[in-house]
């Protein structure tokens, strides 16, 4: 080796990496047992194990949900769009070269987002509202608008926990937020709004995929949560810089977003006794 490859090699030495070898081995021995026992434990089938995502975070009823021909989709109609908006806005944001992005919005676009809040939180609501005796709702729930407003509520929820989640995650974060321009918002609602119009397209292969998508969408957030607990605890955070360094702590929020909607699906199903939805009075 030349003297001047010994200054180069001196100079850029290799990162070290996020977590020891023990570490890693037992949070990958940790995360198959985990991941071993919820596939044991929940229904069978890419639609049963989608079901049990929904029946975690979902109340599922018949009436409130999509069908793929007598079979309700994972999710309810108000649950399927906020995944769908989630995955939809990490879509733009990865069209858009994005993915690291670590500030909000400004706050005019930030306040148009947050008007579809207020619209998904009223539309719950009065839907909510319906279902007791002597209330006359000002409209009729609906699927659709269930299904709409549930994906304004998405594209916000993503717009905001991905800067915050990307601020305690990178070691240079884009100091920029993920949705800059009015072009930007468009394009995130057309988007959404594209995937909520092949969701009312019945056809029942193309809905069973979208129902798949927006049930891969809870073990998503809770990854995200997950992936932050461990990179806190571990006292890891701002220490990634390339993709790869991602892969020990997003492991560590795939178990943790099993066995949280593994102990959430165990308790409803103990109370319960069936995997089915709730049914209305």
């Amino acid at each position: 080796m030349t003297a001047q490859q010994t200054t180069s090699s001196t100079a850029h030495p290799a990162p070290a990496p996020l977590f020891g070898r023990r570490t890693v081995a037992l949070l990958v021995l940790g995360a198959a047992a985990i991941a071993a026992i919820w596939l044991w434990l929940t229904p069978p089938g890419v639609l049963g194990k989608a079901d049990a995502l929904g029946y975690a975070v979902c109340h599922r009823i018949v009436e409130r949900s999509f069908h793929v021909h007598e079979r309700p989709l994972p999710l309810c109609a108000r649950c399927t769009g906020i995944y769908l908006g989630v995955w939809a806005g990490l879509g733009v944001f990865a069209a858009r070269g994005r993915l690291r992005a670590a500030r909000l919005p400004r706050v005019r676009l930030l306040a148009v987002m947050l008007l579809g809040v207020g619209l998904y939180g009223l539309d719950g609501l009065n839907s909510f509202l319906s279902v007791f005796e002597g209330y006359s709702p000002p409209y009729a729930p609906h699927n659709t608008l269930r299904l709409l407003t549930g994906t304004t509520f998405g594209l916000a929820l993503i717009t905001i926990v991905w800067p915050v989640f990307n601020s305690l995650l990178w070691r240079a974060p884009q100091d920029a937020p993920p949705v800059r321009s009015w072009g930007d918002l468009a394009a995130l609602y057309a988007l959404a709004a594209g995937g909520g119009a092949l969701v009312l397209i019945d056809w029942p292969p193309l809905r069973a995929a979208l129902g798949v998508i927006s049930a891969a969408g809870v073990l998503l957030m809770f990854g995200v949560v997950g992936c932050t607990l461990m990179l806190g605890i571990a006292r890891r955070e701002n220490r990634c810089a390339r993709w790869r360094d991602l892969t020990v702590p997003a492991l560590a929020g795939l178990a943790f977003a099993l066995l949280v909607t593994g102990a959430i699906d165990a308790l409803r199903y103990a109370l319960t006794g069936t995997w089915d939805g709730f049914v209305l009075p």
